[in-house]
């Protein structure tokens, strides 16, 4: 065994110091790495697989809803970038420029892609001309790089990220908004199905909506630390765009009309919940919809019996490997023990232990890396088990982030009150007057925010939380990544 290996094992307890417990699980595990290029990330196969499954996931619903996949370049000429007033005010800190190739200077400059309404614009107002080419709903998978705050945290505010960008064109502002709630949809059950997380969904307010927007709408998580965190969103930009790119048409009647467009987005952000939100003091917990490996079988055995025991774990695996993600374990130099705590630092959700008592008996073990619960089955059972008992981790993971979050989201009804839920952690729902004095000064004294105006708005106060004026809505409050 490596001397290296006798560091593998968290140090830090989640409750205890949840930023370093963060850091470690993220590294010790596996699941990604540093680079030597600030804030940007080497995702590892187990973080990598789990993109993939939820984007896939994802990318097929779009494709059923009508949704086409294109791609546009990286590279945005800065004449392009200033082309929506609001909208590049919003991202001028964030934006890498590129400004020479070998030793020839650019005579413009090139933004590195922050986002990619500016590059595809001026091709979407070449390719609508009529009402017949709408509705026109495109989507790209990408990375954007966002250079703007100096103490990056993996997945959680990465300069450079993977995520979806979604841009729509449609005749009519009916048309347009109506698009919200399906894509919402999409995004909130892709993540209870794979990532087991759940979410607020609700309107952002003006002041934290997207550049160049005419109303933002997110689904918001609540770390384990206590602080909310956005996830997917949805922008209804109006004609925003369309005004300052020349996106027009002629509608039925032959008059000319600029379109109604839409964006939206879900990014690997979501690992860095997913992770934070089911990890335990062993380690990382995957959600055996996203796991890299579902099921890793360990042997147990001494020389004299290893052949035997061995020959009956491969019978074990080739009745699930075809099934499920599966990886026998039959490393020499390493205690059963050991493959038992590394398999649980990298989180895989099931275990199988097979040793002589196993083989006499025509059994297996399993052991849930959720909750380390043993179960003893026979080998014919196997199969009709694992899927079993994955589908319950599954689900239990779920339930358990969701009685997590609602048991820290409380109501408050006058600002002292509000003061001390925050200070302990967790979203603040409360009554707002809609102003954004108030909204400002909640946070420039309490350091939350408005996170969204949920959906379900629950019993509504009468009164602005703030200011005591009447309230327009529900707002939920909280200290924000």
């Amino acid at each position: 065994m490596d001397s290296k290996d006798k560091d593998l094992g968290m140090t830090v307890k989640k409750a205890e110091n949840f930023s370093e417990w963060y850091q470690q699980v993220l590294i010790k595990s596996s699941f990604m790495d540093y680079t030597e290029v600030s804030g940007c990330l080497a995702l590892r196969p187990a973080a990598y697989a789990a993109w993939e499954i939820i984007s896939r996931a994802v990318d097929a619903e779009f494709k059923k809803d009508g949704i086409e996949n294109v791609y546009f370049p990286m590279l945005i000429p800065e004449r392009f970038l200033n082309k929506e007033k609001d909208h590049v005010e919003g991202f001028a800190p964030e934006v890498a420029w590129v400004t020479a190739a070998g030793s020839t200077e650019f005579e413009e400059r090139l933004a590195v892609r922050p986002t990619s309404e500016t590059i595809m614009y001026p091709s979407f107002s070449k390719w609508v001309r009529s009402w017949r080419d709408l509705p026109m709903r495109y989507n790209q998978w990408n990375s954007v790089i966002r250079w703007e705050f100096k103490h990056p945290t993996p997945f959680i505010r990465s300069r450079e990220f993977l995520w979806n960008e979604g841009h729509t064109v449609f005749a009519t502002r009916e048309e347009a908004e109506a698009e919200r709630d399906k894509i919402l949809g999409i995004y909130v059950n892709a993540l209870k199905d794979y990532f087991a997380l759940p979410g607020i969904d609700g309107k952002k307010t003006d002041n934290e909506k997207f550049a160049g927007a005419v109303a933002s709408f997110s689904v918001e998580h609540i770390m384990p630390d206590g602080w909310a965190i956005q996830g997917p969103d949805f922008h209804i930009d109006g004609q925003n765009f369309a005004k300052a790119f020349e996106i027009k048409f002629l509608d039925k009647a032959g008059k000319t009309e600029y379109a109604w467009q839409n964006t939206f987005a879900i990014s690997t952000r979501e690992l860095g919940v997913m992770i934070a939100t089911h990890g335990d003091d062993k380690g990382l917990v995957l959600p055996p919809m996203v796991a890299y490996l579902q099921i890793v079988i360990v042997p147990i055995y001494r020389k004299d019996n290893g052949e035997n025991i061995v020959t009956y774990a491969k019978k074990a695996e080739e009745t699930i490997k075809t099934v499920f993600r599966t990886r026998m374990d039959i490393r020499e130099g390493y205690s059963p023990g050991y493959k038992f705590s590394e398999w649980e630092l990298k989180g895989v959700p099931l275990r199988i232990e097979i040793g002589e008592k196993e083989v006499v008996d025509g059994n297996v073990t399993l052991v849930r890396r959720d909750t380390g619960e043993k179960v003893v089955v026979k080998l014919e059972e196997l199969q009709d088990k694992c899927k079993t008992i994955l589908e319950k981790i599954q689900e239990d993971l779920y339930t358990k982030a969701k009685t997590f979050m609602e048991d820290r989201v409380r109501r408050a009804e006058t600002y002292d009150d509000m003061k001390k839920l925050l200070a302990e952690g967790g979203m603040v729902h409360a009554g707002w007057c809609g102003k954004t004095e108030c909204e400002k000064k909640v946070k420039e004294e309490t350091g939350a925010k408005i996170t969204n105006m949920p959906f379900d708005q629950g019993v509504k106060s009468d009164k602005c939380i703030y200011c005591g004026m009447p309230a327009e809505s529900m707002a939920n409050f909280a200290r924000s990544y």
